[in-house]
């Protein structure tokens, strides 16, 4: 993987991915996704990052209705979406999943057609995530990436099925995901800059540490 963290070089895919982007509105429990906004906002400064998860860091007084009525009006064009279960048509599944029952899917069905950005993210990567159908249609949409912990897509709305686009180590990415896709000439996704680890491990790991202190201590060490 090389010198330096796994949640590292996903947060620095994720900040490739915000490029052009105004306004990212993290959900709960996010906080690789997190790293990459305040990563990105780093060399963008007018770029707006809006935390769910935390009182103090969530701008939105009256809740989810806010949330909801920005997405509406177009001020946010990037969310990030996972799911027990993602299949090859872009749908997730927050519902229930091998006999388990999850939280639910909250507002990801209005969220992900209404959000241009949608970026699905799950950091495990195995043919129980990601599967051939889900179980339950939370939402449905066209996403502007998968990233997962081992692999980067992209998607074809055209074709409604996903591309690789990159691999973070070698391995037989196909053996290891439950839907079919397409894939070229695959090579492995660019690790982070010095500059990027710099202000990750700067920066970066400072506001983290506010919102999400564990995340903050297991791989940066601080507390």
């Amino acid at each position: 993987m090389g010198p330096y963290a796994r949640e590292e070089l996903l947060a620095c895919v994720i900040a490739r991915l915000l490029r052009g982007s105004r306004h990212a509105a993290i959900g709960a429990a996010s906080p690789i996704p997190a790293a990459g906004a305040f990563l990105y906002r780093q060399r963008d400064p007018a770029f707006r990052v809006s935390l769910q998860q935390r009182r103090a860091a969530n701008p939105f007084s009256e809740g989810s209705r806010e949330l909801f009525d920005l997405a509406g009006q177009g001020r946010i064009d990037t969310f990030f979406l996972g799911g027990a279960q993602i299949d090859g048509s872009a749908a997730i599944n927050l519902v229930h999943a091998d006999g388990r029952r999850f939280p639910g899917s909250f507002g990801s069905a209005f969220m992900y057609p209404m959000v241009k950005n949608t970026i699905l993210f799950r950091e495990e990567h195995s043919k129980r995530v990601l599967v051939p159908k889900v179980e339950f249609v939370s939402a449905r949409g066209d996403p502007a990436a998968l990233l997962t912990g081992r692999a980067l897509f992209s998607w074809q709305k055209d074709k409604r099925r996903f591309r690789l686009e990159s691999v973070h180590e070698a391995g037989d990415i196909r053996s290891e995901t439950g839907f079919d896709f397409d894939s070229g000439d695959t090579g492995l996704t660019p690790p982070p800059s010095a500059e990027d680890l710099d202000l990750l491990r700067g920066p970066v790991a400072k506001a983290m540490a506010a919102d999400y202190p564990d995340f903050a201590k297991r791989v940066w060490g601080i507390n």
